[in-house]
């Protein structure tokens, strides 16, 4: 695999849990790859194109995980910060709906809301858009040394996110077996190669948490963590090393 595209080949569709959200709900990769393919069409619908970038909240969730492969798929790069994108211009903003009303975009830039209807008539309802789309994939070229990440610091590539994520599957030993426990937001591009990508790119399971889910920060989860920062250790029997991004 060179791209996050390659992730969402239609033969990887199967009943197999790919993801698994805060509040405990499980996502085949079937579902996953589905629902990926129509996030792509809801962004390009909204003017997302190859090389044009989709400013996501990066709070780890169903609809950001969504976003964010279906953007990539595109060829569009992700930068995890919508305030950011606003204020660049992006292409497209994709925000929680409690966070709409603080959005502003200037002409040129689309916002999408999800976690329920928006309040301006001007923003797309991400859900409703997403659930009535078409379940193919749109068709783009994307190489190993397009973006796939705005970050902070500078620009992360297909390929850089699937070195960082095979160096971090070959250190741990990751499998199809392997429950990936994401205890970080998805703005660190090194956490989002570990978290996500690694564990996708074998078969195995991403399992998203959020500190406000109920399911608390002491509950073990699977079997892997990956944490940013000095955080206390996680009740999973291993914490992962983070990668080093070649460009980053």
């Amino acid at each position: 695999m060179d791209v996050v595209g390659d992730l969402l080949d239609r033969d990887r569709r199967s009943r197999e849990v790919a993801l698994v959200t805060a509040d405990g709900r499980e996502r085949t990769y079937r579902d996953l790859i589905t629902n990926a393919y129509k996030a792509a069409n809801v962004l390009r619908y909204l003017g997302a194109r190859e090389g044009s970038t989709v400013a996501v909240e990066p709070s780890p969730g169903l609809h950001t995980a969504l976003a964010f492969l279906g953007a990539a798929g595109l060829g569009a790069p992700v930068r995890f910060d919508p305030a950011a994108g606003i204020e660049r211009g992006d292409r497209v903003v994709v925000v929680a709906v409690a966070d709409e009303a603080e959005a502003e975009p200037a002409p040129g830039t689309n916002l999408a809301a999800f976690g329920g209807p928006p309040n301006r008539p001007e923003t797309t309802h991400w859900e409703q858009e997403l659930w009535s789309e078409n379940p193919g994939m749109p068709p783009s070229t994307v190489a190993p040394d397009d973006p796939a990440v705005r970050a902070a610091d500078g620009v992360v590539t297909h390929g850089d996110l699937f070195a960082a994520a095979a160096s971090v599957v070959d250190r741990h030993g990751i499998d199809a077996g392997t429950r990936v426990v994401l205890r970080s937001d998805l703005s660190d591009p090194r956490a989002l190669a570990a978290g996500v990508v690694a564990s996708l790119s074998v078969g195995g399971t991403v399992v998203l948490t959020d500190r406000d889910s109920g399911r608390g920060r002491g509950e073990p989860r699977g079997d892997l963590a990956v944490i940013v920062g000095d955080e206390t250790d996680p009740p999973e029997p291993r914490r992962a090393t983070l990668p080093t991004l070649r460009d980053g």
